[in-house]
């Protein structure tokens, strides 16, 4: 859904959310979550709702839902990468974040992620993160 914000064009959108409808350039978006599909990522194990995107620039909100011991491989973060963690936990060879707690990773920064135990996680990227290992090598998470 693109439209213009005092003479800029709004290149942000929900995929999914607002089929149909045609809203204001300054009209808010209130999305509804629970009607939105979850989309396979290229990890198997790994599904997100994308809330909020903006192909142009790269800015992506999204819910990932991991499946119990799932390795998300090698990735960088090309940019600012924040995830708070909603239920189950992340961890990395840097520590684990739990249900309830926040990480931020800066850019640059390059780890294998795991949810023994499975998660769900709110993450907010300024730019997709890049895989970097041999078998997802090159491809973006989006």
């Amino acid at each position: 859904m693109h439209g213009f914000f005092r003479g800029v064009i709004v290149t942000a959108e929900t995929p999914h959310a607002f089929e149909g409808r045609t809203l204001g350039p300054l009209e808010s978006r209130f999305v509804d979550v629970a009607a939105l599909p979850w989309k396979d990522t290229p990890v198997k194990g790994v599904e997100m709702k994308i809330l909020l995107q903006d192909k142009e620039s790269g800015l992506m909100t999204a819910l990932f839902r991991w499946a119990p011991g799932t390795e998300l491989p090698l990735h960088e973060h090309v940019e600012i990468e924040q995830t708070y963690v909603l239920e189950g936990s992340i961890v990395d060879e840097e520590g684990e974040v739990l249900a309830g707690n926040y990480v931020w990773r800066p850019p640059g920064h390059r780890h294998v992620a795991r949810a023994p135990n499975g998660a769900l996680v709110l993450a907010f990227f300024l730019h997709p993160n890049k895989f970097v290992s041999d078998e997802l090598n090159g491809q973006l998470l989006e």
